[in-house]
This record gives C-alpha cells, sequence and structure tokens, in this order.
C-alpha cells in the first residue's frame, strides 16, 4: 500500500494555478498569471506550452513555448504579441499579450511539465477582452441621467424633511399643550 501512495503523490506532484478568468482591454498589455509547483527542482528541461482556443471555438493553436528560453509562436493569431513574464526559478510561468483585441477573447491553458514530474492538472484562463471607451460611454450616459435626477431628488428630500419637520412640530405642541393643560387641572383640583 506504501507503494500506492507514493505512487499516487509522484502522480499529483506538479501542480499548476492559473487566473481562471482575466479582463483585459483593447490596446492595453495584459498578463496571462500562471503559477506551478513541483516536488523536483527546476531544469533545463522544464518546458512551458500556453495554448489558445477561440472563443467562436476552433483548432486549439500553441502559442508559447518555453525551454530554458522563451520561444513565442512566429505564426497565428498572436504571432509577435506574446512575451515571456515569467521566471521559473521563482516557478512562475506567466506571459504577456500586447495590444490584446477583442477577437482574442478565448481560453488559454497553460501546461508546465518539469521532467520527471510531467503529470498535472491543466488550469484553463478565460480571457475577455473589451473597450475601455465602451465603459467609458456607458459611465458618462449614467452620469447625465444623475446630473438630471439629482436636482429633483434634493427637492423631494428637502420637502420631505420640511414636512416631516411641520409634523414633529405639531406633535410637539400637542403634546406640550396636552400636559400643560393637566397639570393646570390638578392645580384646580388642587
Amino acid at each position: 500500500s506504501n507503494l500506492v501512495l507514493s505512487a499516487i503523490c509522484r502522480v499529483l506532484s506538479l501542480e499548476i494555478q492559473a487566473d481562471p478568468e482575466v479582463r483585459a482591454y483593447v490596446g492595453e498589455l495584459v498578463t496571462l498569471k500562471c503559477w506551478f509547483k513541483s516536488s523536483y527542482p527546476v531544469t533545463e528541461k522544464l518546458t512551458v506550452d500556453w495554448t489558445y482556443q477561440p472563443l467562436a471555438g476552433g483548432r486549439t493553436e500553441t502559442i508559447f513555448h518555453y525551454q530554458a528560453d522563451a520561444y513565442p509562436a512566429n505564426v497565428g493569431t498572436f504571432r509577435g504579441r506574446i512575451s515571456w513574464a515569467g521566471n521559473v526559478a521563482k516557478q512562475d510561468a506567466s506571459i504577456a499579450i500586447s495590444n490584446p483585441t477583442m477577437s482574442d477573447n478565448g481560453t488559454f491553458t497553460c501546461a508546465v511539465k518539469n521532467p520527471p514530474d510531467v503529470h498535472h492538472n491543466i488550469p484553463q484562463t478565460m480571457l475577455t477582452v473589451s473597450l475601455r471607451g465602451l465603459s467609458f460611454q456607458l459611465t458618462s450616459a449614467g452620469l447625465l441621467s444623475i446630473l438630471v435626477f439629482l436636482p429633483s431628488a434634493v427637492v423631494v428630500a428637502l420637502l420631505l424633511v420640511r414636512m416631516g419637520r411641520k409634523l414633529g412640530v405639531l406633535k410637539d405642541r400637542k403634546k406640550s399643550g396636552y400636559k400643560r393643560s393637566s397639570i393646570e387641572v390638578l392645580d384646580e383640583a388642587g
């Protein structure tokens, strides 16, 4: 049974973690983070492979390969736009994408092998690229509606406060008047 245990430990000895979801903006550099833990020391045999599958579907392409040096894909969707942002000595296998576009939306996977450590989970990162300008237009429209509604909201609030005060004053007068009369009644009786 000890053999089985050690075999299981060996199989699960390389662990990889990546951000499940990354938001990016068109034209702004984005980093896809990936970390790994290996029970064996990192050697020149260590490899990192990043793949990409478009959101619309289609074939998965290898976009980045690392072994002792960085080898970004020189063909395909990310040609000339991928750079190494990791440091294998620090168990970091991250990459960066420059000038992301909305057609880059999709699933990225980070696979690390550190022989003899090769069995592992392959985490997926979902990339969503959006226009920063678009969200700004939405907020400016939101600002406009706030500017339109704010004055009327303030007026309503002031009216409510004023009405509340009047009601409160009336109630207080009634209460104090009632108390005064009851004291007077007592005095007369005495």
